[in-house]
């Protein structure tokens, strides 16, 4: 057996030059550097179409700038998330923010304010009932809607921009750049109850999920390889799973995801998703044998700043990446 050095970090201030020394470290420090590097991995295989999973409440912890550099920078080329975090991401575009808070407070007290808690995030009921409203009256426009949320996603993405064109989010930045949002779980979130709001009043709403996982998996059977990048897991996590699953079934051998990295706080042998193994993909058949797979056991908010700084610090560079056309 051959082996190599741990390196003794020296302290940076280029956090890029830090991550790869970490790389060569031990623990997770050593994961979170190797995450990196994988990540750089794959924004530096031309053939290689990226998607990213998102859950957890990423947009609250604020998250939402370093997730639109990734794609200014098509360091991912689509995206599934939970639809809390696009209802979070939404609202900011509105001007509807955010606020810290705490976790050691009474939360009937919270509930007679009108203040929900995301753990140690606030955030006031009222105006989150009034973007509901807005959802609604969004989908009260469309003189009727059938299709996937992709398709949902990208015209409620247009909306923002038309009814708030000084708004940042993710949402409008995915449209503009072209980068495809899926929410398999649409309904399970704010935006699923503007629509029974709309639906109640007698709009013509149909989100087509089983759409969503035919047309994400033709874009991985379409791609020459993918690499996949999970914040937690939850349900984007299996969605973008599945996809070598359904396209196997189909005649399409696509060999699992050549590039895998998951930042999570899940342990694999409690049993869950969100924990489980890229070696226990393998046996379905969901990553690559041979591929590069880091999963990295970090809290995201802690993860996800350092990695994206480090991949745009080293000057990390997409060339030609892939025309998502649905």
């Amino acid at each position: 057996m051959t082996m190599q050095r741990v390196r003794p970090v020296r302290p940076e201030t280029n956090i890029s030059t830090l991550l790869d020394q970490m790389a060569n470290t031990g623990f997770q420090g050593r994961k979170l550097g190797e995450a990196c590097a994988a990540w750089r991995s794959m924004i530096d295989d031309p053939s290689c179409t990226i998607l990213l999973g998102l859950s957890g409440a990423m947009i609250p912890a604020g998250m939402q700038e370093c997730l639109i550099a990734l794609v200014e920078n098509r360091y991912v080329d689509g995206i599934v998330s939970t639809g809390a975090n696009m209802f979070h991401d939404i609202c900011e575009h509105l001007g509807i923010h955010h606020y810290m808070g705490s976790h050691h407070v009474d939360d009937t007290e919270l509930y007679e304010q009108g203040i929900d808690r995301i753990y140690d995030v606030f955030a006031h009921e009222d105006e989150f009932r009034d973007v509901d409203a807005r959802i609604a009256s969004f989908a009260a426009s469309l003189p009727s809607f059938s299709g996937s949320s992709r398709a949902f996603m990208e015209e409620l993405g247009n909306w923002l921009t038309r009814v708030a064109p000084d708004g940042r989010s993710l949402l409008a930045t995915c449209v503009r750049e072209g980068v495809p949002v899926f929410v398999p779980a649409l309904a399970d979130s704010s935006i699923g109850i503007g629509l029974v709001m709309a639906r109640r009043d007698g709009v013509d709403i149909q989100v087509d999920q089983i759409a969503d996982a035919d047309e994400i998996t033709c874009l991985v059977e379409q791609a020459d390889a993918t690499g996949v990048v999970y914040l937690g897991g939850g349900v984007p996590k299996n969605f973008i799973q599945q996809t070598q699953v359904v396209a196997s079934i189909h005649g399409q051998e696509c060999g699992g995801h050549r590039y895998a990295v998951q930042f999570t706080t899940d342990a694999p042998h409690w049993g869950g998703l969100s924990g489980c193994t890229f070696d226990e993909a393998i046996s379905w058949g969901k990553e690559s044998p041979a591929g590069k797979n880091v999963q990295c056991f970090c809290d995201v908010t802690i993860a996800l700043p350092l990695v994206v700084s480090a991949l745009l610090g080293g000057m990390a560079t997409r060339k030609n990446p892939p025309k998502m056309g649905i």
